[in-house]
Order: C-alpha cells, then sequence, then structure tokens
C-alpha cells in the first residue's frame, strides 16, 4: 500500500525530522531525517506490538497506519515512556497521549478505544487545517494537520513556520519522517 489516505499521501510529504532537542533523547549526535528513522527503529519492536489494532484503527478513520505508529513512537515511545499509561507529567494519557486537560480519556491507555479516540482527536485537527488553509495541498493540510495535533490548529500560522510552537519545534516533522520509515518497512 501506498501512503494515500483520504487526507493525502504521508511519502510525499516533505520533511525535516528531529530537531537535536528531540534526537537527545537517544543521545544522538545527528539530527534530521536519520534521526527521526533511527528513533523510529529503536522504537519499532514495542509499535509493532499494536501493528493489528493500529491498522483497524486507521481503516476505520481513513488514514494510513503508518501516521498512527510514528505518533505512538513520538508521544510515547511505543509504550515505553509511560508511567501507569500516563506522560507528560501526568496531563497525557496512553500511546498516542491525548491530553486530559482538554479530553476525557477512553479505554486503557493501550487499547483500540484510547487509538479510536486519539485518531479521531488527529482527524480533526487534520480537518480544522482543511479548512483554516483551504489552499494548501491535501500533503501540507496532513502536515498542518499533524502540528495541530501536538499544540492545536490556532498554533499553524504559516506551513513553513509549521512546527514554530510545537514539542521540540518538529513535531509534524518527525512524525512525518517516522511515518516514511515506517512505510518503507513494511508498516
Amino acid at each position: 500500500m501506498s501512503g494515500a489516505s483520504i487526507y493525502g499521501d504521508i511519502t510525499r510529504v516533505e520533511t525535516t525530522g528531529a530537531s537535536q532537542e528531540t534526537a537527545n533523547q537517544d543521545n544522538l549526535n545527528f539530527k534530521g531525517v536519520a534521526a527521526s528513522h533511527r528513533l523510529m527503529a529503536t522504537d519499532l519492536q514495542r509499535v509493532n506490538r499494536y501493528k493489528s489494532l493500529t491498522q483497524q484503527v486507521a481503516h476505520a478513520h481513513q488514514i494510513d497506519p503508518a501516521i498512527i505508529g510514528a505518533i505512538i513512537s513520538r508521544e510515547s515511545r511505543g509504550g515505553n515512556a509511560l508511567v501507569d499509561g500516563y506522560g507528560d507529567y501526568g496531563n497525557a494519557f496512553g500511546l498516542m497521549q491525548v491530553d486530559v486537560r482538554y479530553h476525557s480519556p477512553v479505554g486503557g491507555w493501550d487499547s483500540k478505544e484510547h487509538l479510536m479516540q486519539a485518531t479521531g482527536i488527529l482527524v480533526k485537527m487534520i480537518e480544522a487545517i482543511q479548512q483554516k488553509f483551504p489552499y494548501w495541498t491535501k500533503e501540507q493540510q496532513l502536515k498542518g494537520g499533524i502540528s495541530a495535533y501536538n499544540m492545536g490548529p490556532g498554533n499553524v500560522e504559516s506551513y513553513n513556520n509549521v512546527d514554530a510552537r510545537t514539542t521540540g519545534k518538529d513535531y509534524s516533522n518527525d512524525v512525518v519522517a517516522r511515518a516514511q520509515w515506517l512505510k518503507k518497512n513494511g508498516f
């Protein structure tokens, strides 16, 4: 399967990959797409535990499963960074880190219900970016929606600075690079 979904083709999204701040999670002395790929490779075994659930959820939401897998990697390192299902000092829940200050978590931290809720939030963010920037290509809107998943659509001000307000100032670029690596590696 290609990276195409109704929201665009993840394999065609431009990306600069991880910032040095994000690469530092694994003590990498390099950044960019190569760092994102290394981070994703490190998390692959953990993320693969949820591959079947991810595929079901992706099908239900008509989005590429590699995007969900990449967010699981970025947000929780495949669950490895969670304590009792929570991360971000208790402010976020589950594999995809649903912010409990804005949403009531559904299901267990690694459940299909959680992945359905979080992916539903992602889809709403993509749709908000489609409304806000109707002249962007589908791939640009997809990237903007991934950025909005981290910081909300109101903080996406332009495509050239899509990650200006995201965690590590690289959220969508890192997630896109991780998703592209997953696609190349059969996810």
